[in-house]
């Protein structure tokens, strides 16, 4: 994470510092302000997301290019998510004029020339994301426009780009895809399938084994997706989700108790795997391999100097 705020400047230098703040920060930008006011109070906070970078940033009104030279300086190829929060953008692009209120969102485009004006104080969410991230350069009417954040495939990437704001910066990697993906059907891709979702919950599901939180209420949330949708990702699959998250544990578990170079107890072995509840998880258990937890640790432990001695 990275943190530039320009009050942490005398106020006659605080806007050449926010020159040189948002081409750090995002890609060559050329802002002048607009407003007859001392100081120029700005912060911008970024967070990197594998090939994705999030950053929240407010500052006060002026207009912001990217024009012709600033398209010439760009070293690489992107898209940007502008999610307004505060105040309006006022955009333009070759393709028209748009006003981006709070709760709208705008996709530019950094290898074309955008212009930006706020005539307020402004709040948003800006996340870059990689051309190759989307499957090239995008060629979509859906640039440059004022988007509804409340509905449809609008609704998904906002309600994304709120919970990813919060993770960590070794957040899973199929968050960054899903996002792109997001983004993807916007610019009129192909919107992520039902597969695409299972894919992911899947990946998240097995590296969270041991998060005793792990729920359809805690994965809608981090895939921003109605329980509707979670459910019917796993329709015509053997097992349902809840019956996805046992049979993985328990399979985990029972992998653990049959090494014999596992030193946990059962119940640590359980703990770590997702069941907090001893006697939960040896119901389970006995239930999906017909033997108690113990039982089958002492088996592989007794069927372990046999096979040495054979062996030898």
């Amino acid at each position: 994470m990275t943190v530039w705020d320009t009050r942490s400047h005398p106020a006659r230098e605080q806007f050449a510092v926010w020159h040189e703040v948002i081409c750090q920060a995002f890609v060559p930008l050329r802002p002048t302000r607009t407003a007859a006011e001392p100081g120029f109070a700005a912060r911008v906070e970024t967070r990197a997301l594998g090939g994705v970078n999030r950053a929240r940033i407010e500052s006060r009104p002026q207009l912001t290019d990217h024009g012709p030279r600033e398209v010439g300086g760009s070293t690489g190829a992107y898209v940007f998510v502008n999610l307004q929060l505060a105040g309006s953008c006022r955009v333009r692009t070759a393709a028209g004029d748009a006003v981006v209120e709070p709760g709208r969102f705008v996709l530019l485009d950094t290898t074309e020339p955008y212009y930006l004006r706020f005539d307020e104080p402004w709040r948003m969410l800006s996340f870059r994301v990689p051309h190759a991230h989307l499957g090239g350069r995008p060629d979509s009417p859906a640039l440059g426009r004022a988007l509804d954040g409340r509905a449809g495939t609008g609704r998904v990437v906002t309600a994304l780009m709120d919970a990813l704001w919060g993770l960590e910066e070794t957040a899973p990697a199929d968050l960054e895809q899903s996002f792109a993906s997001a983004v993807g059907a916007v610019l009129g891709g192909p919107a992520p399938t039902a597969a695409d979702l299972r894919a992911a919950v899947l990946r998240h599901v097995t590296a969270h084994l041991g998060d005793p939180g792990l729920s359809v209420a805690s994965v809608c949330r981090r895939f921003a997706v109605a329980p509707r949708t979670l459910h019917a990702a796993f329709e015509g699959h053997p097992l349902t989700f809840a019956a996805t998250v046992r049979e993985l544990r328990l399979e985990r578990c029972a992998r653990a108790l049959a090494d014999p170079a596992e030193r946990g107890t059962v119940t640590a072995i359980a703990t770590r795997h997702g069941y907090p509840d001893p006697a939960a998880f040896s119901r389970a258990f006995r239930r999906r391999y017909g033997v108690a937890p113990r039982e089958l640790r002492e088996r592989h432990r007794n069927a372990a100097p046999e096979a040495k001695t054979a062996s030898g």
